[in-house]
């Protein structure tokens, strides 16, 4: 069970309070601009900086494809 739409529409990253990209499968939120993952524990987002994971370049291109892949399915829906 994925997260709330609506409440997928006013989580932003609390450092830089940009928009992020929801990883459903992943059970994640990223922030792309800061290469920074949040996970979500037990449908609950955890916002918290210094519990955030950082990623390296490549695993930022694998998250960003992804993202590409789920935009596209979702446009196409």
């Amino acid at each position: 069970m994925g997260l709330d739409p609506q409440l997928l529409e006013i989580l932003v990253c609390p450092e830089d309070k940009g928009p992020l990209v929801y990883l459903e499968d992943e059970d994640a939120l990223y922030n792309p601009r800061l290469h920074r993952r949040y996970r979500i524990d037990d449908g609950i987002p955890n916002l918290l900086i210094d519990e955030a994971e950082g990623v390296d370049d490549a695993e930022h291109e694998r998250l960003m494809a992804k993202a590409a892949e789920i935009d596209a399915s979702d446009q196409s829906a």
